[in-house]
């Protein structure tokens, strides 16, 4: 008709092509992006209809009943689809083929740390029988390096771009474990060498611990880039459901390697050789580097938010560094000044000034800094506090269950069901975080955990030893139902509520911390020893539980002011009375 009109028709007809050019899962992803122009297409639409009312033309005037048809087919087509779409959305916030990429390479990466930290405590009994000794310090090494190192981790993280973290995190991971397994599988081939070569024994020991210590460390950083930054990345701008599933099937993935690669590995040992073993170990991580480095970085090149929020950081710690120098030169030139004036106590005191900034900018005290100042940093401290525990089926308490009588088998099964529940923690969380919001699910969860450890207290008096070691096993079991929830619970807070410059940071920190009450907890069993005094172990792990427990309702009062909807209550109370005085 004009050439208004032509523009408009051509802006109408480039929008339906570009949407038509997509695939399904990308016309998903963009549709959003594009739905604001229905509004300016009706808009085009009806002026059109206006024009053609306007200049009086027969064949516009025939035309117009077509065009006003044409728009109420367009906007019923729009109102139908719209739900749908905005449900597919919510669903899928990404193309759902990189969301299956990342979780494939969670999964292998997960799959590997979990079979060496299954398999290194049999490694250490098989080359040193009859003693704990190298298991010991293997889990002293590895529990200290965490604890010590695992804010510098954080602050390291923090400070490299995604694609370098990505790089070192899974170069030096799968390294460490491939250089572990075959220090170990010579160890085991070479037995005599504990007699023959000790300073080749002693080397080959020191290298597996070395090594694991750096695998685990590596391990680390990859928990914190992919948990603590990339979860948060791509669910940012979606509804908060979108988090918390990508942590429940985060979760789910990682106790399910728990569960399942020990019993591959267990498989291997008992049917082949623990040479065998460790040689599997050494081949898994020399292969499946290149398939996890190809999953994670097919992920972070096709979701844009990942990398722009890489740059963001980048460009974030460079102002930092510039305003940090800016701000140094004033007091270099003041104290410059005070020397030349020959003030003895002025330069004391700057001398002093300067040596209390630069223990201010060591890594680890402003690690702790920036962790202290959060406002969860109580659930994080009532998270790590429930690592200072020996209820848990760990190294003491399997070993104070075999003293005790009980078969193997039955631990290990017993120790299944323990993951299984662990696992059903993960689907239940999501329901309950949905109801109840996240502060209120860690409340219930903790205090649950609580209330299922009171049959390991009640173990304590049973008469029966093989009735006290079913009531700790069942205690234990199914604790982890609590433990697994309160843990989604916390972690989400501190997604939700720590800044984007201090996650990697906090997350390194609350790393060392835990490792540092697991590190705790090895010392309290080295000091208690005996296993007939595991009650005394008992008591002061469920003390501990009760501690973070009242620590983690102090939090939520003093958040919410109050615990309990007394008023709902009261509602629920008269609601279940009325109809028996009717009756």
């Amino acid at each position: 008709h004009s050439t208004t009109s032509q523009s408009a028709y051509l802006d109408f007809s480039s929008t339906y092509t570009l949407c038509s050019y997509k695939t399904e899962d990308e016309y998903v992803f963009k549709a959003h992006q594009f739905s604001f122009q229905y509004t300016a297409i009706n808009s085009i639409i009806k002026n059109i209809v206006f024009m053609d009312t306007t200049e009086g033309n027969a064949n516009n005037n025939v035309q117009q009943p077509q065009m006003i048809r044409k728009e109420k087919e367009i906007e019923e087509d729009m109102m139908q689809k719209e739900p749908l779409l905005a449900q597919d959305i919510q669903q899928s916030p990404y193309p759902s083929s990189l969301i299956k990429y990342l979780y494939s390479a969670h999964f292998l990466a997960r799959w590997g740390a979990r079979m060496w930290e299954f398999s290194v405590g049999l490694y250490m009994i098989e080359i040193w029988p009859n003693s704990l000794l190298l298991a010991a310090v293997y889990g002293l090494v590895e529990s200290g390096s965490t604890a010590l190192f695992g804010s510098i981790v954080g602050h390291w993280v923090d400070k490299l771009t995604y694609a370098k973290v990505l790089i070192i995190w899974l170069i030096t991971q799968n390294l460490s474990f491939a250089i572990a397994g075959g220090a170990v599988m010579a160890l085991l081939v070479f037995s005599t060498l504990k007699t023959t070569n000790l300073t080749a024994f002693i080397s080959l020991v020191i290298l597996t611990n070395i090594s694991g210590a750096v695998g685990v460390l590596s391990t680390l950083a990859g928990t914190i880039l992919f948990e603590r930054e990339w979860v948060v990345v791509i669910s940012e701008g979606h509804p908060p459901e979108v988090l918390t599933k990508m942590n429940s099937v985060t979760r789910r993935i990682d106790l399910t390697c728990k569960l399942l690669a020990p019993v591959v590995t267990g498989l291997i040992i008992s049917f082949v050789s623990l040479e065998l073993s460790a040689a599997t170990l050494a081949l898994w991580s020399t292969i499946t580097v290149w398939v996890e480095y190809w999953l994670f970085i097919s992920v972070y090149e096709g979701i844009l938010a990942l990398s722009e929020s890489s740059k963001r950081k980048i460009a974030r710690l460079a102002a930092t560094c510039d305003m940090e120098e800016s701000t140094s030169m004033p007091g270099e030139r003041k104290d410059l000044l005070s020397h030349d004036r020959g003030g003895s106590a002025l330069a004391e005191h700057g001398w002093r000034k300067k040596m209390l900034e630069w223990f201010t900018k060591i890594p680890i005290v402003v690690a702790w800094r920036v962790y202290l100042q959060q406002e969860d940093v109580l659930p994080g401290v009532a998270l790590a506090m429930l690592y200072f525990t020996v209820l848990s089926f760990g190294t003491l308490m399997i070993a104070t269950l075999e003293w005790e009588g009980i078969q193997a088998y039955i631990i290990g099964i017993a120790r299944g069901i323990s993951a299984i529940v662990g696992i059903s923690a993960t689907l239940v969380y999501p329901f309950l975080q949905s109801r109840i919001e996240t502060l209120r699910t860690g409340l219930w969860s903790i205090w649950s955990q609580w209330t299922f450890l009171l049959l390991c207290v009640g173990s304590i008096w049973a008469q029966n030893s093989v009735l006290s070691a079913y009531l700790l096993m069942g205690g234990v079991a199914t604790s982890r139902l609590g433990l697994w929830m309160f843990d989604l619970s916390v972690i989400q807070q501190m997604q939700d509520h720590v800044p984007e410059s201090d996650r990697c940071v906090v997350g390194g920190v609350q790393n060392s911390l835990q490792s540092t009450m697991d590190m705790m907890g090895y010392a309290m069993g080295i000091i208690i020893s005996n296993p007939q005094d595991f009650w005394k172990l008992t008591l002061v792990s469920f003390l501990v539980v009760t501690l973070a427990a009242l620590l983690y309702t102090y939090h939520m009062f003093r958040v919410r002011k109050h615990l309990i909807h007394f008023e709902k209550l009261v509602m629920l109370v008269d609601w279940y009375i009325g109809p028996s005085e009717e009756a």
